[in-house]
């Protein structure tokens, strides 16, 4: 029990600490290259603090894909991804209760949201986008042979992912990658437009990366791992 309820705090107070990081470096009218790096880094160095405590998941998408390759067990997904969303939440809540109402309003609270207003494209982009971040995440920390000595490490390879996403994408569709992140800002801020893209896309590229790895990557035991 004490090792769930550590996992609960690590996932919530990860998924704060990224949606007010790159919530308020949106809601500042920071540029692009900004951004990125804000969401990169505060990502890399979360997960790099948690990952011995609860794999680092902080997203949702990433959750629901290592349940269903057998990483881990429904039930802690579920769990997890409740904090997850509960810690984006209230970090959306303390920066819609502290940062000016004007830049707040013109920034929709650091939703999630770019140019692209068709659902296809939204989709397509973030599908493609999340797949990359989850073949990232399966080979630097599930994947035992790339975890290395110290998990921590990989917490920076996916930060990077992430930020070099929000770098392609994140004009069009906002490079969300992950339904928390989204659902914060439009939970509190009351921001639904095509919210559901922000999930479906972000889950469907996650799982397909996560069985991509296992069906073809994953070291089966039957060759060596070079």
């Amino acid at each position: 029990m004490q090792k769930l309820t550590a996992g609960i705090a690590a996932e919530f107070v990860g998924t704060f600490g990224l949606m007010f990081v790159g919530g308020a470096a949106i809601i500042n009218g920071e540029g692009l290259v900004v951004v990125a790096l804000a969401h990169g880094l505060i990502l890399a160095v979360c997960i790099s603090a948690v990952m011995h405590i609860s794999g680092g998941q902080l997203n949702p998408a990433v959750s629901i894909a290592l349940a269903a390759t057998g990483k881990q067990k429904w039930d802690r997904a579920i769990i997890f991804v409740s904090a997850q969303l509960g810690g984006a939440a209230v970090a959306a809540v303390v920066l819609k209760a502290t940062f000016p109402a004007d830049a707040v309003e013109v920034a929709q609270l650091g939703a999630t949201l770019g140019s692209a207003t068709n659902p296809g494209v939204i989709l397509i982009l973030e599908i493609i986008a999340t797949f990359f971040l989850m073949f990232v995440i399966m080979g630097t920390a599930v994947d035992p042979r790339g975890v290395g000595k110290n998990a921590a490490v990989g917490g920076f390879g996916i930060g990077l992912t992430v930020a070099a996403m929000i770098l392609a994408i994140g004009p069009m569709t906002g490079a969300s990658l992950n339904p928390a992140r989204s659902f914060g800002p439009a939970f509190i801020g009351d921001y639904w437009q095509l919210h559901a893209w922000y999930w479906v896309g972000p889950i469907v590229g996650a799982v397909i990366a996560a069985f991509v790895w296992k069906v073809v990557m994953e070291d089966k035991g039957n060759e060596n791992a070079n």
